[in-house]
């Protein structure tokens, strides 16, 4: 199996553990790190710490993206870097001790219209290259915002020729560009719950209202939702139906990456074979690992609690956003079914 990630604005996050956030004043970090950052390039690191394959097709700029490109090596990630004029943006997280969380991101390069055909090319070699003598599922996660230069539309444009090279597609943006790319059905898109109310167009206040969001985003297209509902849980919604799970989680250091961590565990249980229920219960351990790890730092096979997630089809309708589900499991909860 080989799960590729397109990430069209990728960054370098730099992550300072501080005592607490004062404005004006002179802080000082106990803790700092910096990793390869942008949501697809999360994905890539998660699944390469699962010990999968993965290539990362990304735009690198100046000095900064060939530092991306190094550390994602040093992972163990392949790179297919397309080249652009622009500098590879540096975000900014702050982490307080009390779990709040302040960030600060970069713009990003504007990227030219010889560069987006790039991008898309080297996708379709990618994926051919990967398909080439695969025994598993190739999955093609394209994941984040799209930079200055890229219309709305161009996630869309991506979906429908992956999905002509027989390539599996799973979604994580938002917004019109998601709202577009819809009509070109990709097989899973992964919205939180924000941006989950975003496309239908009304707030969303318990995780009824989540569901019944989700079957109007596959009525449009989607061939499955992964939504995450942060505190609460995470719920699937398929052709099978709708499953929510959840886990304990004791500190939440950050939640910077998490749900990118969610995907990589739900596609790496597709791509080798698993159930919707199983790929479900992985996404929610990958997802309670990450947030318990400092800065963007994306979980390894031992940070992982799989025997803690609990997975029903007795979706809790009247459960408000927000709130966690009590760790007691209901009567038709059933671990991974």
């Amino acid at each position: 199996m080989t799960v590729l990630t397109l990430t069209p604005n990728p960054s370098l996050d730099r992550s300072y553990e501080i005592p607490g956030l004062g404005r004006g004043a002179v802080l000082r970090a106990v803790g700092d790190r910096v990793d390869p950052g942008g949501k697809g390039v999360n994905v890539s690191r998660a699944v390469a710490a699962a010990g999968h394959r993965t290539v990362a097709v990304l735009p690198l700029g100046g000095p900064e993206g060939a530092l991306l490109s190094r550390l994602l090596g040093e992972l163990g990630i392949a790179v297919a870097g397309v080249p652009v004029r622009g500098s590879t943006r540096v975000n900014v997280a702050l982490a307080e001790s009390d779990g709040t969380l302040t960030k600060v991101n970069a713009a990003g390069p504007e990227v030219s219209e010889h560069e987006s055909r790039a991008l898309l090319e080297t996708v379709a070699v990618e994926a051919a290259r990967a398909r080439s003598g695969e025994r598993g599922a190739t999955w093609l996660a394209c994941c984040g915002s799209l930079p200055r230069g890229l219309a709305d539309e161009w996630y869309a444009a991506l979906v429908a020729r992956a999905r002509e090279a027989g390539v599996r597609v799973a979604l994580d943006s938002s917004g019109p560009a998601l709202a577009a790319a819809l009509a070109e059905r990709p097989d899973v898109v992964k919205p939180n719950a924000e941006e989950l109310a975003e496309v239908v167009g009304r707030p969303l206040a318990t995780v009824g209202d989540a569901v019944k969001a989700a079957e109007e985003v596959r009525a449009a297209g989607a061939g499955a939702v992964l939504a995450s509902l942060g505190a609460t849980g995470q719920l699937l919604v398929n052709a099978d139906g709708a499953r929510f799970a959840s886990a304990p989680v004791e500190v939440v250091r950050s939640d910077v990456g998490a749900g990118d961590a969610s995907l990589a565990g739900f596609l790496t249980v597709l791509a080798s074979g698993g159930t919707g229920s199983e790929a479900l219960a992985s996404a929610v351990a990958h997802g309670a690992a990450a947030v318990q790890l400092p800065g963007s730092q994306m979980p390894a096979p031992d940070d992982l609690r799989p025997e803690s997630v609990t997975v029903t089809t007795d979706v809790p309708l009247d459960l408000p956003l927000g709130l966690a589900l009590s760790p007691v499991p209901s009567p038709n909860a059933n671990g991974v079914v």
